[in-house]
């Protein structure tokens, strides 16, 4: 494809060659080459990202489906291709079936929003798991209380996988949704999507999977996998911030009440009536962000034009090499060890803040996240205020981990 340097081979990925279209990969950080380690939280961009999104803003700046003029023409062209784009990389069946939104947690509040008005009622029951993200609980939470509805909770396992027998207790006739992370962003849990789908629809329950992490490390399919809506957010895709994108499968869409009210959604509004636009119009009120979009749709062409698969391979070989020299580290406990896993390292180290961690290991040019990662139900299942997590994207090599260890060495120096 067009302005990506990197060209598909079978099994081999050029890690060096990737990294040249990472211009941020080239700064220094106190001093030290700068070892990105924190793309859970946010990936790099690309050079043709940055160059899609100059190009939009200096060549065919203009408000999308509402113009006659050649520019106007041009955004919609270059917005409804972004839609196109995102469509193929989810593999949906149509491109009326994906909504594009400010991130994953809109996305899980749409559905929480506008399925919730649907379906529903008091007494009825949401599914979670104990290892979701703040943003796959709260809208739940806030939903159970409009409705009366009531929130069950799958546990988790010592090691951080979904306890599979409780969930199938916890559904019953009355279950409504069930809303699961694909890839939990504390544990790096790997949950097994086709399974708890076929358990969901087994109760007459719908299914949202959460694929804000899992989306830029595996192949996604969401006809493959079953589920009824599916949310990603752009920033972790190597896109834009402020974008991302809802699938959801057309039946259930069209059935669905719109989720905000303005320009673009509508079909036609008088004092007395308004009549709402098709998919996925009806979804999308107001001025969309046109540049997150064009961005997001060149981001997920780079992704595949690299390839999941051999993305995938390479991470893994990553994971398995980061986790043995995470556990020659002197009093470091892994939080997470399932096996099905990808991406994400959690730690503690004894007698160190997580805090302290990331700052001492700052100094040494290497960035990680610490904290709670908004998942403090995960935090409290383990007993632990927080942890450091070092999490891995396509441009990370074996020697970022190296320098990882390098830095967790001078944090065993500093609290000796």
């Amino acid at each position: 494809m067009s302005g990506i340097g990197v060209k598909p081979q079978p099994d081999v990925l050029d890690v060096e060659r990737v990294r040249e279209d990472f211009p941020i990969l080239g700064r220094r950080v106190h001093g030290k080459p700068l070892v990105y380690l924190d793309n859970a939280a946010t990936t790099q961009k690309p050079q043709p990202v940055l160059d899609a999104l100059f190009r939009y803003y200096t060549g065919s700046n203009a408000n999308v489906h509402r113009g006659v003029h050649l520019l106007s023409q041009e955004a919609t062209d270059a917005f409804e291709a972004g839609r196109v784009s995102v469509q193929r990389f989810l593999n949906a069946a149509h491109a009326s079936e994906i909504i594009f939104t400010r991130n994953a947690s809109e996305g899980v509040n749409l559905v929480a929003e506008s399925f919730g008005r649907l379906k529903v009622r008091a007494a009825d029951e949401i599914v979670i798991t104990g290892m979701e993200h703040h943003s796959n609980i709260v809208p739940w939470q806030l939903l159970c209380e409009r409705t009366g509805a009531i929130l069950r909770v799958v546990p988790i396992t010592d090691e951080g996988e979904l306890r599979l027998d409780e969930m199938e207790r916890l559904l019953t006739e009355r279950t409504r949704l069930v809303a699961v992370t694909h890839l939990s962003n504390a544990l790096g849990t790997v949950n097994p999507i086709p399974t708890i789908v076929e358990m969901a629809h087994h109760h007459g329950a719908a299914v949202l999977v959460d694929g804000a992490q899992a989306a830029y490390h595996m192949p996604v399919d969401v006809q493959a996998l079953g589920c009824d809506f599916y949310v990603v957010t752009g920033h972790k895709l190597y896109g834009p911030t402020g974008i991302g994108a809802l699938y959801g499968r057309q039946a259930l869409l069209e059935a669905m009440p719109p989720y905000q009210g303005g320009g673009d959604m509508i079909r036609s509004v008088t004092f007395e009536k308004t009549t709402y636009n098709d998919l996925p119009h009806k979804f999308e009120a107001g001025t969309p962000h046109i540049a997150g979009v064009v961005g997001l749709g060149a981001a997920v062409e780079y992704i595949r034009g690299i390839g999941l698969d051999r993305i995938a391979v390479h991470e893994r070989d990553l994971l398995e090499y980061a986790t043995a020299r995470l556990n020659e580290v002197p009093g470091l406990r892994l939080i997470g060890t399932a096996r099905h896993k990808a991406s994400i390292l959690s730690f503690v180290l004894d007698g160190v803040h997580p805090h302290d961690i990331g700052t001492i290991v700052d100094r040494e040019g290497v960035a990680i996240r610490t904290g709670h990662h908004c998942a403090q139900p995960v935090m409290e299942r383990f007993g632990i205020p927080a942890t450091a997590r070092a999490s891995l994207a396509v441009y990370n090599t074996r020697s970022d981990i190296d320098a990882l260890i390098r830095a967790l060495r001078k944090v065993r120096e500093v609290f000796a």
